[in-house]
């Protein structure tokens, strides 16, 4: 039986919960942030048609987040799991945002442990592709463990060079 790419996952702060198509509205609210996506690889996922397509290709996947705070019950990010290989016991979590209020602290923490939690459920390794550039991004994975591969690495649709951070199971410790 294959896992479950997309359950609610529960935490003090946040819920991590399946994206909807109802949620364009307040998810782009929380994207439009042109500081969010200042060191990404997609500078301009801020403007309305480019995070159109960037939502659309969540949805499809059928394994992405919304982030919701449940203090205000406001969609604060996002998030989802990719690239499942059973053989090699790997997934990615990527494609990641947060609201910068809560960039660098406990509800970024809680995310990537309940998503952690979760994977681990099913693989022995979580990677990370950061953009090479993404300075930001990179110290965060080395706060939570996150080993960085060596080399540079590419999605066979091209673009940017990633770097890309690994958490085994064996050396998970949020």
């Amino acid at each position: 039986m294959p896992p479950n790419l997309q359950p609610t996952l529960v935490g003090d702060l946040v819920i991590v919960r399946p994206l909807r198509k109802q949620d364009w509205r307040e998810m782009f609210a929380a994207a439009s942030d042109p500081l969010i996506w200042e060191l990404h690889p997609k500078r301009d996922r801020y403007k309305e048609q480019v995070f159109k397509e960037f939502f659309a290709e969540a949805i499809d996947t059928k394994s992405a987040f919304a982030f919701v705070e449940k203090k205000t019950t406001s969609i604060i990010g996002s998030s989802r799991y990719y690239g499942y290989e059973p053989q090699r016991s790997e997934i990615e979590i990527g494609w990641t945002f947060l609201i910068r209020k809560h960039w660098g602290g406990a509800t970024n923490r809680e995310v990537k442990k309940l998503m952690l939690d979760h994977a681990f459920t099913f693989v022995n390794t979580v990677v990370f592709w950061v953009g090479e550039q993404n300075w930001r991004s990179q110290r965060a994975m080395e706060k939570i463990g996150g080993i960085r591969r060596d080399g540079l690495a590419f999605r066979p649709s091209g673009g940017a060079p990633h770097v890309v951070f690994e958490i085994t199971r064996a050396n998970y410790r949020l």
